[in-house]
């Protein structure tokens, strides 16, 4: 089995969206990703529990503007410059937030990391 590489220092990895993840903008400019649930457990819940086929996961305000910059060539130190910049003190604090959104992304496989 194929191990991942992760940076020793978490800041210095690399977020980048994933290939094949639908997203939009609605009229407010926040994001939205559209999830298709396939596989046979979802299909399963389809059909039993009328899970709907596409999931739609609605980003707040930095979720949203964290999400537009990902572009997997910045790391993620870079990138809460950017948040730091938007979003002032309200982003604090600014790393602990930033790397556990990140890895919460990661965790649902909406994100690699490089």
């Amino acid at each position: 089995m194929k191990q991942k590489k992760i940076n020793a220092n978490y800041l210095d990895n690399k977020p980048e969206r994933k290939e094949g993840i639908a997203w939009s903008k609605d009229e407010e400019g926040l994001v939205i990703l559209s999830i298709e649930n396939t596989g046979l457990m979802n299909r399963i819940a389809q059909k039993l529990f009328k899970k709907p086929p596409v999931s739609y996961i609605h980003l707040d305000e930095m979720g949203s503007f964290i999400w537009t910059i990902l572009d997997g060539e910045r790391d993620i130190t870079s990138l809460g410059e950017d948040v730091e910049r938007e979003f002032g003190e309200s982003a604090h604090p600014l790393y602990e937030r930033l790397a556990k959104y990140i890895q919460i992304l990661e965790s649902y496989g909406f994100i690699t990391l490089k």
